[in-house]
């Protein structure tokens, strides 16, 4: 990984972090800017990120996947942590350079962007990390994914209520589902307190925070995972986003 630091102004990135309470070394620095470079390289053939900027980037991107940090603690944890969704690999990847114990699992059901993130995973000299092409209907089904996960992460855009049938599965029963949101998220919470039950959860509440560096605020739904989900649930593939659980 032959990366100058001095090439970039990694200020934001390292105050942003510092805020968090996240110290980076230089080479955790390194492999946030390869990750940035191999990005925005990929995109202008593969369509990973509207975001492209330097700043930018750091800000909606890799602060923003690291404040979950500030509501479930991940310092010295060997936790294990499915990113659901991932895409471009938000929040996972920024998860797992900051907080390198983590023994995280990429899943996304694109095959295109399984590709790519393998291939930073290898540049990046990431351990205990894995990439998985499946969709969640499927993947929440298999002994080895099923009520495995200690915590449970998903930046994709998608309803509360068929987000949380696509994510709660996957928890073990004392692990945590937390869904990144924005601000306005009121009535689909009220909405979705149901689905959680329904899949075995029960809900904390929202949480909003700043995001660091910028003027910006993100919401976090934390979901606890309270007892085994029903084994019908997922279900099959496009109904929980038809038909969501009410």
């Amino acid at each position: 990984m032959n990366i100058d630091i001095n090439n970039y102004n990694i200020s934001t990135l390292v105050d942003g972090c510092r805020q968090l309470n996240i110290e980076l070394s230089d080479e955790q620095i390194r492999q946030f800017i390869c990750y940035y470079e191999m990005m925005t390289e990929k995109n202008k053939v593969m369509n990973l990120t509207a975001i492209t900027e330097w700043k930018e980037v750091l800000t909606r991107h890799f602060l923003d996947s690291l404040l979950v940090c500030r509501v479930v603690d991940l310092s010295g944890k060997s936790l294990t942590v499915l990113d659901l969704g991932t895409g471009a690999g938000f929040p996972g990847i920024p998860l797992k350079i900051a907080f390198p114990q983590l023994r995280v699992t990429l899943a996304d059901s694109l095959n295109k962007r399984i590709v790519f993130l393998n291939e930073v995973i290898e540049a990046l000299q990431l351990k205990e990390i894995s990439a998985v092409h499946a969709r969640a209907e499927e993947l929440g089904h298999r002994k080895e994914y099923r009520e495995k996960y200690d915590l449970v992460v998903s930046r994709a855009v998608a309803n509360l209520s068929s987000l949380s049938e696509y994510c709660i599965p996957f928890v073990r029963t004392g692990g945590r589902f937390i869904s990144y949101k924005s601000t306005n998220i009121d009535t689909e919470y009220q909405d979705s307190k149901r689905a959680f039950l329904i899949l075995g959860g029960r809900s904390e509440g929202v949480k909003t925070l700043p995001l660091p560096e910028t003027d910006l605020e993100r919401s976090f739904v934390i979901v606890d995972k309270v007892k085994a989900t029903p084994l019908k649930y997922p279900r099959k593939a496009g109904t929980p986003s038809r038909e969501p659980l009410q």
